[in-house]
Parts: structure tokens; sequence; C-alpha cells
């Protein structure tokens, strides 16, 4: 198993200016918080990072502003979002330029998913192609990548870990039985995350972390201790925020990032056609920061 692929990864947010280029300054602050925060790796242009749409160019400079930034202290996962083979490793050549140590790589999503031999070829070229570990990032509630189709890219050594998303606790249950001792197996189901590590998840890569890293930090190590009373107070904090901020897809990325400024940290933009945080939700999301009993900062951009 690849020892750094557990514990706390967050998939950290792009700041985006309003004309949609990287906000350098603001994405290395927000890089050295969550360094200071104890997590065991970052991940790069995930989701919640609005890694869909970036192009080879843009991967390669918001990347090597991660790699930059860490200087070497944990290691960097970059995200891939794409349809095709040959889009995958272009983008993956791009994230290994650089200096990434593994990808995170969604199947490919637009309406129709490959079968089993299909997604097999598909992530065993993209890592011989980049020469990078690959993570499995299993998100999409309509195409999850099923046990036995798991079985059949670990037995073709395409991947070395699972990130279990798409809402689906069950089957990260399923996928802890079956694979846990050979691979690590990631939770990025958001509110569930102290059940998780309780089934034996080895860690998680989710956007909630990317909001809260030091709670989320506090919760992975309070079940490893086995202070469930101190976890069972922190899932309640993070299932709080985590509810105002899923509550409408369509303004996820705004959300995400309101949840992040509320509590002093700049987070730029969503990239268009996404939208900011509308003034509803920003109230919605300063009364669960209320209700969780985080302190926000005295002063919040509207």
């Amino acid at each position: 198993m690849n020892p750094w692929l557990r514990g706390v990864i967050p998939a950290v947010i792009t700041p985006f200016d309003r004309q949609g280029r990287i906000d350098e300054r603001s994405l290395r602050a927000e890089v050295e918080f969550h360094l200071g925060s104890g997590v065991s790796a970052l991940c790069a242009g995930g989701t919640t990072g609005e890694g869909a749409g970036l192009n080879p160019q843009e991967v390669n400079e918001l990347n090597r502003i991660f790699v930059d930034q860490v200087r070497g202290r944990v290691p960097v996962i970059g995200g891939i979002i794409a349809d095709t083979t040959d889009e995958a490793v272009s983008l993956g050549l791009a994230a290994k330029e650089a200096g990434v140590s593994a990808l995170q790589v969604t199947p490919p999503h637009y309406i129709f998913q490959p079968d089993v031999p299909g997604l097999v070829s598909y992530y065993s070229q993209v890592r011989e192609r980049t020469g990078l570990d690959i993570v499995l990032y299993n998100v999409l509630p309509w195409g999850q990548v099923r046990p036995d189709g798991v079985a059949a890219l670990v037995k073709a050594g395409a991947i070395v870990a699972i990130k279990q998303s798409g809402s689906n606790i069950h089957q990260l249950a399923d996928m802890v039985h079956r694979f846990g001792n050979q691979i690590p197996v990631l939770s990025a189901i958001d509110d569930l995350l102290y059940p998780s590590f309780v089934l034996g998840a080895h860690g998680t890569l989710s956007a909630i972390c990317s909001i809260l890293p030091r709670q989320s930090v506090e919760l992975y190590e309070a079940v490893q201790k086995g202070d469930h009373r101190r976890a069972r107070e922190l899932h309640d904090q993070l299932l709080v925020i985590w509810r105002a901020v899923e509550e409408d897809p369509s303004g996820f990325f705004g959300r995400v990032k309101y949840a992040i400024e509320i509590q002093g940290r700049p987070a730029g933009m969503p990239r268009h056609p996404h939208r900011p945080a509308r003034e509803d939700e920003r109230a919605l999301i300063q009364r669960a920061f209320g209700e969780a009993g985080i302190r926000t900062a005295t002063a919040v951009r509207a």
C-alpha cells in the first residue's frame, strides 16, 4: 500500500479571479492553511477544485503552484476529469510535468460508461502512459464502478487506491471489505466520514475537509484513538456545515467558497457559468456555522 494515501486529503478549491484566471496568491495562502492543519496530502483540480474544464496548460499551472508551495512537505495528487483516454493522458502528463505524486482519475462519464474491460484498458493506459499511480475516483452516482469492476482494476495493477464517493456508504462498506487489505480505500461521503472511518476507510479525500481541514483531521485522529465521544461531536459539526453547503447543486462551488471565505480565507470566485453564493445561501451558511459552534471572521466579503 502507498503509506501516504490515508488520513485527511483535502480536495482543495481553486480560487479564480473575475476573469476566470487562477488567483495564485489566494491559492498559495489556501495551500499553506491546509499544510498547517495536519493533512496527509493535497488534491489539486478535483471536483471541488473545479477541475472539469481545465485545459492542459491550466492543469500544469495549477499543479505547479501546489507543488511549489508545498515544497515536499506532503504529496500532491493531480485531479483528472476526462472523457477519453487521450484527454486523460494529456491532462495527466501536464500534471506530471508540474511534479505531482499521483493522479486522481474519474471514469469517462459523458452519458455512457465503458464496460469493465474498457475501464481496465482506460486506467491501465493512463497509468502506463503517464508513469504515475492512479486513484480511482468513483464519483458518478449513475455510473459507479462496482466491486467486480474494481477487482479487475486491482488485478490489472491499474489503480493503487479507491476514492469512494457518490453518497453510497453501502458500496464503501463493500470496498473496504473486499479491497481494504490490498489498497487504500478513501471516503468522499462528506456527511458520513465518521462511520466511514469506523468501517475501516483508510482516510478521506473530500470536499468537506477542504472547508474544515482541522476538524476533519481531529475527527480522523479521534476515531483512530477510539475517542468516539469527541468523534461524534466533530461529526455533528461537519454534518451541519455540509448540509448547508450541499443544499442546491447549482450553487455548490459558490457555497463552498463562501464557507471558506466566512472563516477569513480568500477563496476567489467560481468559474463561469457557476456563480457566487446568493444572499440567502450566505445567510444559511452563517447560521450553520453558528449552530456548529465554529467561529467565523468578523468581516466577510459579500
